[in-house]
């Protein structure tokens, strides 16, 4: 069997897949439909108290398996006020990383011999400290699953890990349940181009670019390091 960190980059491009056919999905039901007739459906089915705690739940199981579990996202953001859908976000992204980490740990144990190391742990390796971490959970472009397997598999310092995990998380989760917010009422009420809305728009889009060119650097350096250049 190979090692969990090789498993789990062969399975980021099928989630990337599946995350962009989720998305075209949406954007289509959107377009073609009833925004207003489906966002109400939407809260009818994923707005209640127990419905709220089952999709928590489903999030942090996702992540703990290395499943995309933050597409639940889409589920509580358009819903629930920015501060509830961050915390309820927080709680199934913080304790989907805690399970994976603890998984991750319990296979390297028996997966030490001959592992190498991909990208993302190599840097990690190099630079696991609790800021890095941090800018790694703000950024999109990196797969959660990814940093949570790593620190597990890397043995990171647990206390700080959760809390990178936890501040680059509520950044993050700050900005996205805003956008979303935002969207779905301008979606509702016509009111596509207020600056409200656009505003977080224009964050997110930000966001996007930095992690993105983050990413590029990080791969660049692991290349080059085992290429052997300086």
């Amino acid at each position: 069997m190979p090692p969990a960190h090789r498993r789990i980059t062969r399975a980021t491009l099928g989630r990337g897949v599946l995350v962009l056919l989720i998305a075209l999905g949406i954007i289509s039901a959107l377009w073609m439909g009833d925004p207003a007739r489906l966002l109400a459906w939407g809260e009818t089915f994923a707005g209640g108290p127990w419905a709220t705690a089952g999709l928590v739940l489903l999030m942090a199981l996702m992540l703990v398996f290395a499943l995309p579990g933050t597409l639940v996202i889409w589920l509580i953001a358009p819903f629930h006020p920015p501060l509830v859908a961050v915390g309820l976000l927080l709680i199934g992204s913080t304790s989907g990383a805690w399970g994976a980490y603890r998984v991750a740990a319990r296979l390297a144990r028996t997966e030490r011999d001959g592992r190498e190391d991909n990208w993302l742990t190599d840097f990690l390796r190099r630079h696991g400290h609790v800021a890095t971490q941090m800018a790694l959970r703000v950024f999109p472009g990196f797969p959660h699953s990814m940093i949570n397997y790593a620190g597990g598999a890397l043995g990171l310092p647990l206390g700080g890990f959760l809390l990178a995990a936890v501040l680059g998380l509520a950044v993050k989760w700050g900005v996205y349940a805003t956008a979303i917010h935002e969207a779905t009422d301008a979606i509702t009420t016509g009111e596509v181009l207020q600056a409200r809305t656009l505003l977080p728009l224009v964050v997110l889009a930000i966001f996007l670019l930095l992690g993105s060119v983050l990413r590029y650097w990080i791969q660049r350096q692991h290349s080059r390091r085992r290429a052997g250049r300086p």
